[in-house]
This record gives structure tokens, C-alpha cells and sequence, in this order.
């Protein structure tokens, strides 16, 4: 008999979260079922007895996966199953992993896997914001080791108040949203995007979510503890402290004095820091080098560790000189590569990026197809990080989980900041040539330079940085780094990467590697993050004060139109012949969609004889026929009392026998009309009731001198058998006995 527990967390606002475990996946060694509303996610971790030979690392691995089944999908290509992880199942995975990684036991190298599966999603509440608590769950219940448990929430503000985990909807109307990851004692994790908001207002939000993921650790404490779980015995080190102390006494003045040498050069700090040690290795015996060498490298990094935060802390030396409020110095070069839209190079330091724009159509838009969300996307940034970019020799595998994070911050950063209604599908994609830190903030500074160069008329420029904090060991000193190389992103205790304008901030991303983080360091970091914005903005303004005033000629130029909804199909026509047609014929590119129960349309095109062709096609199609307007038409078809005329895209009038010349015709062949001929005609009369068309050419011509409208032939005897009807000139007495007047003719001019 299955007996669940469960554990039901009130959010506040009489939505509840519900936890059971003891149901589902009972052989993975955590499983817990979460429940919102009728989101359902299942969250497992299992992790190995014993780590691999030689292993000195975390190899966690987080995977999130939603079923389309989950919302009543199919999934979309012909395989109609689950494939590759999307973008947001990436995200939403790393998220989860940034939270849960520095929480493992240090000497703990077990291979661990957690995996997170939607099931049932409402479409009301985000899961993203579900993962982390599902999967911290999981582990409480299991006997891994973890310094846990830790929640995620997202708070939005929305009509400027905090809501915890705001629904789709309320998400769409905040001016900032973050997700943010803690312990019950300390903020973790945390990313989102805001619109210009205050680094106030960035604390006051970090401190509504810690409260309510106070609620939900102490949820999971309280489900532990009715599991009973007991965490597992482990060792999977083996030390030798003799060893340590003789490497550490061996080596530390050394590694001291090559942190303090202050040189800017990476690759000379590497060689030198890799020298020292290589050295005391050498030292050893011969009989117990292979056997001791990778102790020997463990320990000595961390001799190499405590030897930078030391001289960072005690005499304020960076590795490459600087001061901890120092920006590196900066490199620009706008419009670099002529074939993009716009390009630049952003160097700062030893971090550059090369960034171009492509400045596309409706056509270019990426379709999004995911289980939760389905639409277009118009802003794309793509991030690319080769491995030369670091020195290393190896092979580029195609777009990695990092890459994909990197790029996203870099995208929310930049694009509240496009035009409103900007008529364009835009592309920035970033190439890492260089990297020793902060690439992802060097990424949103060169993609600023390339959209202003590309002309885009942006709301205001962004410039990013990327903070780092060093802390003693009892927490007594602490130093805020600005700009920070990538050995002190690696040896520090924090990652605090903040993206703004000069008015406000638009992104950020926190990852904090130390427990105890006060609010003070944290607003003493946001503070010096504003100062070290505010000097790149300086220097991006310098190299390119305004955007450029004209596109460049390669851009495509875009004229947008409305038309009415009954209309989208005529522009289209049957299988899309008419708009295939425009395009052939005039050479710019046309796409037309429903909006706002009105027909958008959309043209494109490199030169204005192709633009101006199109616009003349389309507007020949759209436009109201207009009775006494003269238009210009083809002949389609020929009868005995007329020719129809296609005056207009689609619509063809009669022109009767009678209207073509004020001489009177025996028949059609005597106007020298054929199919195929082009004639000019005036509309002279729109049926109200059936739409018909009434088509003239003698209106065009001078009417002869003296002429008389020829009476029509009588119209013979009536059923009655009485006289002949009378004609139309003569209508006949009126019912009350008077006399009428003559009918006016029906075609005088």
C-alpha cells in the first residue's frame, strides 16, 4: 500500500504549492511530485555510491524536459516526438544547476543527475519558477549529501507591487522580473530583466523573494524530517596533509609574488603560476612523482588561491595591476566588416568581441515552437565562444548550454532598448575573439556599438560589467572587484554581472559562491557597478555619439500598410499566385498578416523602383474601384453584347456594346476589339446590390455634334394581348390620370 507524504506551501495569495514523495520513481534515491494549480512537475536526482578514478570535480548534471503532452500537443517534424532540448529547457536547467552546484560537499565527486519532467502544465503559472524547489526536494528526501535544501522563485513587479511567481499574464505587465535562487540564510542565484529600474529597487525585490523562499526551504526541512531521510557515508578523497603542508610551505611565497606582480598578460600569469608548481613536482623523488602528482596539483591550487585573495585583501593588488574600481582599458572600432548591416569590436583588456547586425524581414523572424510558447521572435542574439578564443587546442562541437545562457543575458539586456515598432527583424551575433572575463558583458557593449551602427535609432545605449568579491574566511574584509579577469571569476566568491543604461538597469545575473553574502556587500557591489557602466557608456558615446543617420545601402528598406481584413486574400490569391506574382515581377519582398482584425502588410526591397513597383501592385489591388475614374484595362473575354475589361486586379467590368463609340455598332466585330487588347475606360456605374461593374469608352471620347440617343425598337405586343408597350421615352399616363414626363436617357453624358 503506496502511503505519499506530503507537504502543501501557501503562497499568500490562495494559490498553494503541494509536495509528495513516497508515489512515483520510488527507485531513484529522491523523487518528489510537485503540484500548482495543474502544473505538475516530477523532479528525481540519483547519484553513483562511488566516484570515478581519479575525479576531483562535481560532475552534476540537471536536465529539464517538458512533454507537449503536457499542454495537449503533438510535437512538430516528422518524427512527432521529443528532441533536443529547446533554448528555455537549457535555460530553465541552468538556472537550477547555478543554484545547486556550490552547495555540494567540496570532497563530494559522485556522478549525480537531477532531472526535472513537466507533465501537466495549465498555461497560467510559469514552471521555470517551480524547477528549483522541485528538485531540491528531491534531494532532502534522498541520502545525497547537500547543504541544502534551496528554493527559486520569480518575483515581477507588477503596478508596482512584488508578486511571487506571477502568472504568464501578470509577467507580461512588470517592469522587473527576476528569478532568484537561496539558501534560507543566503541569495544564491539570480537573473532577470528589468526596464531601467533603480539599484534600490533591484535590493527591495531580492528581498521580497528571499522571504518567500524562506517558506518554501523550511517546507522541505519539515518533509525530510518526515521521510526520515539519513544522508549517505562517503570518501572519495585521499590526502596526504604532510604533502600539503610541505607544498603549501614550498610554494606560497612564490605564487605570492608572481599575484603581486601586477602583469596584464594572462598567459605570462599562467606560464609563471604553472612554473611553480611543475618545479615542486620535479622535486620529488622520482618513485613517487606519478603517484603524488595529482595531490600535488590539488593542493597547490590551492595554495595559488589563498596567495591572489590575499594580496587582493591585505595590499589591494589585483593580478593585472589595477585598483578594485579600475575598468580596464578599452578599445573601439565601429563599422569594421563592410558586409554586415553593422559590426564593431569591443575590446576590453584581453575580453573582445566582434558583433555584427543583420537587419531583416517579416520572413526572417524565428518561429518559436515550444510546449508553453509559440509566436515569433524579432530580436535575435546569438553568442559564440571558439576555443581559440582562450588559447585551446580543440575542436568547436557545435552551440553549448554556456553559450546559450550567455546569450540570453546579452539579448535581455539589449532588447528593451530597440525602437518601438521597429519595423525590422534584427540579428546581432557576437564572436568571442578574446576572453579572460566577462565576455557575455563585452558581448552587450560591442552589440550596442553595432546597432547604432547598423542605424538603428536605439531608446538609449547599454553597457554591461561584470563585479567580483573576495571575502576573508571569517567574513571580517571584503573586497569588490569591477571588471573581473577570468581567474578572479574562478578564484573568487562571486559573478555579479549588471547591464544598464545611464537612467537604470536592464539585466542582471548573480552567481555567489560563499555563504553569509550581506545586502551591504551587495548594494556596495551594484553601487561600484554603476560608476564602471557609466565609463564604458563614456567611451562607447566617444566612438560613436549618435547612430548612423542613413541605413547602409545593403539594408533593406521596409514600407509598411493596413489594409481592410475582407482584402488579405485578394493581396494573396488563390494558393499565394497574386503575392508570388508582386514579388517576381517587382523584385522586393512582400508578407502580409492578420493583426488587430486588419490585413499588416509588409514590403521590402534594396532599391526604390522595386519598392515603388510593389507598393503601385499592391495598392491596385487594394484600392475601391471609384465610379467616374478612368482606369487602363485588358480585355478578357469577348461576347456578342460586349467585352468584359479588367480594370482593376481581379475585377472586371462590362463594356457594353453601346458605350464603346458613339456611333451605333452592328456587333462586336465591328469594333475591332480581341481579347488580350489594353483599352482605356471609365467607370460609370458601381451596382450597389450586386457589385457589378459598368464600363465606358465613348465617355471618354467627345460627343458628336447634335447627337441624338437612338430610341430602342419596340418591345412588342404584351401577354394581355393589348397594344404595344410604350417606350421608355414615354411612360404612359399615371395612375391618377396626369400625364408623365419623358424619361431622362439612361447614358446621356
Amino acid at each position: 500500500m503506496v502511503q505519499p507524504i506530503k507537504k502543501t506551501i501557501e503562497l499568500g495569495d490562495g494559490r498553494t504549492i503541494t509536495l509528495e514523495t513516497g508515489k512515483l520513481a520510488k527507485q531513484a534515491d529522491g523523487a518528489v511530485e510537485l503540484r500548482m494549480g495543474n502544473t505538475m512537475l516530477l523532479a528525481t536526482v540519483v547519484s553513483a555510491k562511488e566516484a570515478g578514478e581519479g575525479v576531483d570535480f562535481m560532475p552534476l548534471q540537471v536536465e529539464y524536459k517538458e512533454k507537449f503532452s503536457s499542454n495537449g500537443r503533438f510535437p512538430g517534424g516528422f518524427l512527432k516526438r521529443e528532441g533536443r532540448a529547446s533554448d528555455y529547457e537549457i535555460l530553465t536547467a541552468r538556472l537550477v544547476d547555478r543554484v545547486l552546484r556550490p552547495l555540494f560537499p567540496d570532497n563530494y565527486h559522485a556522478d549525480t543527475f537531477v532531472n526535472i519532467i513537466m507533465f501537466s502544465a495549465d498555461g497560467n503559472d510559469a514552471p521555470d519558477a517551480l524547477a528549483g524547489l522541485a528538485a531540491s526536494a528531491a534531494l532532502a528526501v534522498s541520502d545525497i549529501p547537500f547543504n541544502g535544501p534551496i528554493s527559486e522563485v520569480r518575483v515581477a513587479r507588477v503596478d508596482g507591487e512584488f508578486v511571487i511567481n506571477p502568472t504568464f499574464e501578470q509577467i507580461e505587465k512588470a517592469d522587473m522580473e527576476l528569478m532568484v535562487g537561496a539558501t534560507y540564510e543566503n541569495i544564491m542565484m539570480v537573473e532577470g530583466e528589468m526596464k531601467e529600474v533603480s539599484e534600490t529597487d533591484l535590493l527591495a525585490a531580492l528581498k521580497a523573494a528571499h522571504e518567500a523562499i524562506k517558506v518554501q526551504c523550511k517546507a522541505q526541512m519539515e518533509l525530510a524530517e518526515a521521510v526520515g531521510a539519513i544522508k549517505r557515508e562517503y570518501c572519495h578523497e585521499t590526502n596526504d596533509e604532510d604533502l600539503r603542508a610541505d607544498v603549501r610551505e614550498k610554494c606560497y611565497d612564490k605564487a605570492y609574488a608572481v599575484a603581486k606582480a601586477g602583469c596584464a598578460d594572462k598567459h605570462w600569469r599562467q606560464n609563471s603560476f604553472d612554473a611553480i608548481c611543475d618545479e615542486y613536482i620535479e622535486s620529488l623523488p622520482e618513485e613517487e612523482r606519478d603517484e603524488k602528482t595529482p595531490l600535488v596539483k590539488r593542493y597547490y591550487h590551492d595554495v595559488e588561491r589563498e596567495a591572489v585573495r590575499r594580496c587582493i585583501l591585505d595590499e589591494g593588488v589585483r593580478l593585472d595591476g589595477r585598483k578594485t574600481t579600475d575598468i580596464r582599458p578599452i578599445w573601439i572600432e565601429t563599422d569594421y566588416v563592410p558586409g554586415p548591416h553593422g559590426s564593431a569590436v569591443f575590446t576590453r583588456g584581453e575580453t573582445q568581441s566582434l558583433a555584427t547586425v543583420t537587419l531583416g524581414t517579416k520572413l526572417d523572424e524565428k518561429i518559436v515552437d515550444d510546449v508553453l510558447n509559440q509566436g515569433h521572435e524579432r530580436f535575435l542574439l546569438h553568442y559564440n565562444f571558439p576555443p581559440f578564443s582562450t588559447g585551446e587546442a580543440k575542436p568547436q562541437r557545435g552551440v553549448g548550454r554556456r553559450e546559450v545562457g550567455h546569450g540570453n543575458l546579452a539579448h535581455r539586456a539589449l532588447k528593451s532598448m530597440l525602437p518601438d515598432n521597429f519595423p525590422y527583424v534584427c540579428r546581432i551575433v557576437s564572436d568571442i575573439l578574446e576572453s579572460n572575463g566577462s565576455s557575455s558583458m563585452a558581448t552587450v557593449c560591442a552589440g550596442t556599438l553595432a546597432l547604432l551602427d547598423a542605424g538603428v535609432n536605439m531608446k538609449k545605449p547599454v553597457s554591461g560589467i561584470a563585479m567580483g568579491l573576495i571575502t576573508d574566511s571569517d567574513g571580517s574584509k571584503y573586497a569588490v572587484l569591477s571588471d573581473i579577469l577570468g581567474d578572479e571569476d574562478h578564484l573568487g566568491d562571486m559573478d555579479f554581472k549588471v547591464t544598464g543604461t545611464r537612467d537604470g538597469i536592464t539585466a542582471t545575473q548573480m552567481d555567489i559562491k560563499v555563504d553569509g553574502l550581506s545586502y551591504e556587500v551587495l548594494e556596495k557591489a551594484l553601487m561600484q557597478a554603476r560608476d564602471g557602466r557609466m565609463h564604458i557608456l563614456d567611451k562607447i558615446q566617444e566612438a560613436i555619439p549618435q547612430p548612423r543617420a542613413d541605413y547602409k545601402p545593403q539594408v533593406p528598406r521596409i514600407v509598411t500598410m493596413t489594409i481592410p481584413k475582407d482584402l488579405i486574400g485578394a493581396v494573396i490569391g488563390p494558393g499565394g499566385k497574386i503575392i508570388q506574382g508582386i514579388q517576381e515581377a517587382s523584385g522586393a519582398t512582400v508578407s502580409i498578416d492578420e493583426i488587430d482584425n486588419a490585413g499588416y502588410i509588409e514590403v521590402a526591397a534594396t532599391n526604390k523602383d522595386s519598392m515603388d513597383k510593389a507598393l503601385d501592385m499592391i495598392n491596385a489591388i487594394v484600392e475601391l474601384p471609384e465610379e467616374g475614374k478612368v482606369y487602363t484595362g485588358t480585355v478578357r473575354s469577348i461576347l456578342d453584347f460586349g467585352a468584359f475589361v479588367e480594370f482593376m486586379p481581379n475585377r472586371d467590368g462590362l463594356l457594353h456594346i453601346s458605350e464603346i463609340s458613339w456611333d451605333r455598332l452592328p456587333d462586336m466585330e465591328a469594333s475591332g476589339i480581341k481579347e488580350g487588347d489594353t483599352l482605356t475606360v471609365k467607370l460609370i456605374e458601381v451596382d450597389k446590390k450586386s457589385g457589378k461593374f459598368r464600363l465606358s469608352m465613348r465617355a471618354l471620347q467627345p460627343k458628336p455634334e447634335g447627337y441624338v440617343e437612338p430610341q430602342r425598337a419596340p418591345r412588342g405586343p404584351r401577354r394581355d394581348g393589348g397594344n404595344d408597350r410604350p417606350q421608355r421615352g414615354d411612360r404612359g399616363p399615371r395612375r391618377d390620370g396626369g400625364n408623365r414626363p419623358p424619361r431622362t436617357p439612361r447614358h446621356e453624358d
